[in-house]
């Protein structure tokens, strides 16, 4: 009989299984003798990285693509594990501080769930979670904290816009109906309409805008995610009239107005 193949031995990694093991590598990397690039990230140059992780996963997301946004939550948690390895380092917190922080205020902010508290609804989850954020403002002696300080303002203008209405809304401001949400948006645009100063025009656009925002709100639509499908549609759809016009030797210039509409219907 002939010699039989010897079973290969698994592949050792070198890193624990589970959540732990990113956190590991990113830890060796930012050791002595690991990786030069690694080691001389700060807070301040991983910035761009993190946003940029972050809009690849939105991207997935809208996508619908598991592997892609299996792929992008790990680039974003790798971001998380560089910034608690550097804090780490400097000896003021590490990633155990971060995850039992996160957990422990997530029960405080659930007494629905990890306490006797009943709630009727996710809306009323949303109003408690506000309240509890402002009894720990208080408790940390922050009394002149408003709930719409609490929103970042380098978050893109819809996102921040989004949050200070979520957040004044919670507390009790806000439309009686949608129909009046809506009322204020066609308000707006016709004051933007009759704007003739520039100045005017600017001022009327963002209150336009800002309309829109709460109306999109009160619909439980994200007027980032719209947008952005939106432009997406325009995308495609111009691209399809586009290609179709150098086809037959023509230009958008060549169109007129009633041309333009017809093609762009039949683009759909």
């Amino acid at each position: 009989m002939g010699e039989s193949n010897p079973v290969p031995e698994p592949e050792k990694k070198p890193y624990s299984p589970g959540l732990a093991s990113l956190f590991e590598v990113v830890a060796r990397l930012r050791a002595p003798g690991g990786c030069p690039w690694d080691r001389e990230q700060t807070h301040e140059s991983l910035r761009p990285y993190l946003l940029e992780e972050t809009y690849e996963l939105l991207e997935a997301i809208d996508a619908g693509d598991d592997a892609k946004m299996r792929e992008e939550l790990g680039d974003v948690l790798l971001q998380v594990a560089m910034h608690a390895e550097i804090a780490a380092q400097e000896g003021r917190f590490d990633a155990t501080q971060v995850s039992e922080g996160a957990a422990a205020k997530m029960v405080a902010r659930h007494p629905h769930v990890f306490g006797d508290v009943a709630v009727a609804d996710a809306d009323e989850v949303l109003r408690n979670w506000e309240h509890n954020k402002v009894r720990e403002a208080r408790k940390a002696g922050r009394n002149d904290e408003s709930v719409v300080d609490r929103v970042p303002t380098s978050l893109p203008a819809l996102a921040w816009t989004l949050g200070l209405q979520k957040r004044a809304a919670r507390v009790g401001f806000d439309f009686a109906s949608d129909i009046d949400s809506a009322g204020a948006v066609a308000e707006e645009a016709h004051e933007l309409a009759h704007a003739e100063a520039a100045d005017a025009a600017f001022d009327e656009l963002g209150d336009l805008l800002f309309a829109v925002v709460s109306l999109a709100r009160r619909k439980k639509v994200n007027p980032e995610d719209a947008l952005r499908v939106a432009g997406q549609r325009f995308r495609k759809r111009f691209a399809a009239m586009e290609s179709e016009l150098v086809k037959e030797g023509k230009s958008f210039r060549d169109l007129d107005a009633d041309d333009i509409e017809r093609r762009w219907e039949a683009a759909r």
